[in-house]
């Protein structure tokens, strides 16, 4: 049970508003009952621009000033509804929004801080940079700002411009460099020693190393330049970064590997310097607070809003255990324009698994990287097991009970966009968007708190150091110091419901949706995630590295009761590898006898009163994601799973299994595509499959059925995946867009996937509109149409026509191409059944196009490698297109950017590895 701290009421509200001089704000329902008579809402409002104390609609307060207001509300004891409305505008804070048990409302009666009617307030962290100056060079731009600005992200007019940089290829870096424990001797790469050398002291320690799949695919590492001696040619690089990305300690009872980096690989990206700068760049000069930005082609400076973030934290919420802040509701708010410079310190951004990184310097005495490795690595690292850094989330709740945010936007964030933890009861997240995170969408619980209370049969050097869950739980450690860490840690009943999470990690590529780590009662339901870089929603990550089949309880939490159920997934996995719609490690329940009392691994357990208490994974549907490694991974040390009720299509060739599993998994009433209990490393103890259903990875609408058919997918499933109509603007917003589309059966019927489809939703073949008695809408992400006889798969669009110049055949006069020949009649399902390919390395496609948006298409097999792609001479992305399942894709997307700045643009595709590089056209 949770206790709420008590609040000292006065005799009457309304005794203390006449007091206060708030009266006049009171607004007395009218009520036919006692009940009825003791509510009242007092409600207030703030601008951008208000000032003074009376926070009405026509004197509206400052932020500070009408919590200052609530405040003295709350001291006083009201017992009625406090509703603070926030004006149309942009809030610039000077500093964080900071909220603590003195800005609580009561049981049932939260203080709510929500958008006025029709107002759009944003919540920012950045200043706006005015009064650019041509600098003569080269289109290079300058602009004053505020002392002590430090940003890693810029805004130009709504969307994050790319910080300066190159890769090595286009810097000239041809030569050797060889890795040594401090960074590396460039002695043979006479470009690099000239480049490097030609930067002063200042400007070197600026420069950063970006490795995309370093540490693993799954991964995406940075360090920063330490300096470098033109004597030797040895380039430095900082400490703790170096060591813990190239050189971390094994550890004991490994399950699966989480690799250093050969010290010898050079950057994939050289970032953060002045002479780096490209059209669409940026570079901030901190010492001389001076910005520098080189407009693209037809950009204005004067004409476009430059934010530069100065804030790392916009709004925090924060308790103690004792007295939490709680009954607060945020809704309307749009929180944007914040940073997050961790990574650019001596730790960097060592990137281990999901955005969770090493930051700390090897322990004990050691001389490798061993932060999170406990007993397990010799010399002993840190505890617990698997207590990484986490990233720094821009919206933060610890010790916080009975909070609700709801249609709320989260964009444009330079760390996690959401984090709930330490001790948090009773979280509300429902119907917001998550967006433009550099980060994490969503992050649930902490890293250094499996086991704020010890399972039973656990020992009790297992139990999580208290003093660790206040360092790194906590915004302040100080003020949660007289806490006493128990059961009351625990992150419990958390609900994220109704989302729309899209477009996160933009900067740290290993970032998932939603990362849920250690809690007990949360639901994840009726989500839509979708446009991301790695696995949509994991749980339990890195814990069960040190656990398998044959060795499970090395690393104990307090996880059960959990739910991740009827969320819609479709293209994730779009820049990282090893990973799924849903990935799982470690214990997910604890262990229960017949009667349901928790006993230890070694006793009596009963598989059906513990499986009711592990995971509950069902309803979900995931498609369009062919290089996904499971769909429903169940990895390392993963336990207690009930795959129920699940789809999978063209998601990969397997649909759940994992790689050294601990085992109790239960896979029924579901309909993949791919296997089921597809174990690459070893067996689990125990996997019970029962009455799944292998379908088509390419669905139709005679696949689906409306009654329990034999075969064929639940149409419910469809309908009842992803957010409910209940929110139906938020999908609006997100939409219209496609992601897929099923070629036509016999009755010219087509089933079409994707985002934004409204109550009405408006289906073009080509030019042509569809009558609406020809669209059956099953949900906003799916419905059925039917189309003209001979109606190709690309021609389909919901929301504007096809015939829009999005997509552009390989054929097309306007791409330039060096080295590349075409193919044609392949009958693989090409788009025009034709194609363009090349076999050696360097060949590239060159394509100017107008507009805010692009995509690439192309094919995904064995014998492709890995394309570079450039957009406006920016730094060149790399991009996989080998299959992880082994089976050819054809007329796939490979790549897509969105954002862009309306006008014209230039892309450029080169072969860079593989036997084969295939490409299949363009879209918009």
């Amino acid at each position: 049970m949770h206790k709420r701290p008590a609040v000292r009421r006065p005799a009457t509200a309304w005794a203390f508003a006449v007091a206060t001089g708030l009266a006049a704000a009171f607004l007395v329902p009218a009520f036919g009952s006692a009940a009825e008579a003791a509510t009242t809402t007092l409600t207030l409002y703030a601008a951008p621009d208000g000032t003074g104390t009376n926070c009405t609609q026509t004197a509206p307060c400052s932020l500070s000033g009408a919590q200052t207001k609530v405040r003295d509300v709350v001291a006083g004891g009201s017992a009625g509804d406090v509703d603070v409305k926030l004006g149309d505008g942009t809030y610039r804070l000077g500093s964080t929004w900071k909220f603590g048990a003195q800005d609580s409302g009561t049981a049932g009666h939260p203080v709510v801080w929500e958008a006025a009617d029709g107002a759009h307030p944003v919540i920012s962290g950045a200043t706006r940079i005015h009064k650019w100056t041509d600098t003569g060079t080269a289109g290079l731009w300058s602009a004053s700002v505020p002392a002590g600005s430090e940003s890693r992200q810029l805004y130009v007019d709504g969307r994050q411009a790319p910080v300066a940089q190159a890769t090595p290829a286009q810097l000239g870096f041809a030569g050797s460099w060889t890795g040594t424990t401090d960074g590396y001797n460039i002695s043979g790469d006479s470009a690099a020693k000239a480049w490097f050398g030609a930067l002063s002291a200042d400007e070197l320690q600026q420069v950063e190393f970006d490795y995309p799949g370093g540490n693993g695919p799954w991964t995406e590492s940075r360090c920063r330049v330490a300096g470098y001696d033109s004597a030797t040619a040895a380039l430095t690089m900082t400490q703790p970064c170096w060591t813990n990305t190239t050189r971390r300690a094994s550890f004991s009872h490994a399950s699966g590997g989480l690799p250093s980096m050969n010290p010898g690989t050079k950057p994939s990206f050289v970032t953060n310097a002045k002479a780096l700068i490209r059209p669409g760049q940026w570079y901030l000069d901190s010492a001389a607070s001076k910005l520098y930005y080189k407009p693209l082609a037809g950009q204005s400076l004067k004409s476009f809003a430059v934010e530069l973030p100065r804030l790392e934290s916009l709004l925090q919420g924060a308790g103690t255990l004792a007295t939490p802040v709680h009954d607060l509701t945020f809704k309307g708010l749009q929180f944007s324009y914040a940073t997050w410079n961790g990574p650019s310190g001596a730790a960097g951004f060592s990137d281990v698994q999901s955005n969770l990184r090493m930051t700390e310097a090897p322990a004990g005495g050691s001389t490798k990287g061993n932060q999170a490795m406990c007993e397990f690595s010799a010399p002993a690292g840190s505890c617990p097991w698997g207590g990484l850094t986490q990233p720094q989330a821009n919206v933060a709740f610890s010790a916080a009970h009975d909070v609700t945010l709801t249609g709320n936007r989260f964009a444009e964030l330079g760390g996690a966009g959401l984090s709930v933890m330490y001790g948090s009861v009773n979280t509300r997240i429902q119907g917001n968007e998550f967006t433009d995170i550099a980060s994490t969408g969503i992050l649930l619980g902490c890293t250094y708190d499996p086991t704020p209370v010890l399972p039973v049969g656990a020992t009790s050097a297992q139990l999580s150091p208290p003093e660790g869950i206040k360092q790194h739980c906590t915004p302040d450690p100080a003020a949660v110091s007289g806490d006493t860490i128990g059961a009351n840690e625990i992150l419990t009943d958390t609900t994220v419901s109704d989302n729309v999470i899209h477009r996160v990690g933009t900067d740290y590529s290993s970032a998932c949706g939603i990362t849920l780590l250690f809690s007990r009662g949360t639901t994840i339901t009726h989500n839509n995630l979708y446009d991301l870089p790695y696995t949509a929603i994991t749980a339990g990550v890195i814990q069960g590295h040190v656990d398998h089949a044959g060795d499970a309880q090395n690393s104990v939490n307090i996880n059960e009761n959990n739910t991740i159920s009827n969320n819609r997934f479709h293209d994730w996995m779009q820049r990282r590898q090893d990973g799924g719609a849903i990935y799982v490690e470690g214990h997910q329940a604890q262990y229960r006898d017949a009667n349901g009392n928790a006993v230890p691994a070694t006793g009596a357990v009963d598989p059906a009163q513990t499986l009711a208490h592990g995971l509950q994974v069902h309803g979900n549907v995931a498609y369009n994601s062919p290089r996904t490694n499971f769909t429903y991974y169940d990895d390392a040390g993963s336990e207690w799973i009930n795959w129920q009720g699940n789809v999978a299509f063209n998601a990969g060739s397997r649909s759940q299994g994992g790689c050294s599993s601990t085992g109790h998994f239960w896979t029924s009433d579901s309909y993949f595509s791919g296997s089921t209990e597809a174990y690459a490393c070893s067996l689990p103890i125990d996997s019970h499959v029962s009455n799944n259903t292998t379908v088509t990875s390419t669905p139709g609408p005679g696949d689906l059925s409306t009654t329990p058919t034999a075969g064929k997918i639940p149409e419910s499933l469809f309908t009842s995946a992803g957010v409910s109509d209940d929110h139906a603007a938020l999908v609006k917003s997100a939409g219209p867009e496609v992601s897929y589309v099923s070629a036509a059966d016999g009755s010219n019927h087509i089933l079409v996937a994707g985002e934004g489809f409204g109550a009405n939703p408006k289906v073009y073949v080509g030019s042509s509109t569809l009558k609406n008695r020809d669209v059956q809408r099953l949900s906003s992400g799916f419905l059925i149409a039917t189309v003209p006889p001979g109606t190709r798969t690309y021609q389909v669009s919901v929301g504007r026509p096809v015939d829009d110049p999005t997509r552009i055949n390989d054929t097309d006069s306007t791409i330039t191409y060096s080295g590349f020949s075409t193919s044609s009649g392949r009958g693989m399902g090409d788009f025009l059944d034709d194609i363009h390919y090349a076999t050696a390395n360097g060949s590239t496609i060159t394509y100017t196009f107008t507009g805010t948006s692009i995509k690439v298409y192309g094919e995904l097999n064995s014998d492709q490698g890995n394309i570079g792609i450039t957009v406006d001479n920016q730094a060149q992305q790399t991009v996989a297109t080998t299959s992880d399942d082994g089976q050819r894709h054809t007329n796939v997307v490979v790549f897509s950017a969105d954002g862009l700045s309306p006008g014209t643009h230039t892309i450029v595709i080169e072969k860079l590895s593989g036997t084969y590089a295939t490409f299949d056209g363009f879209g918009g």
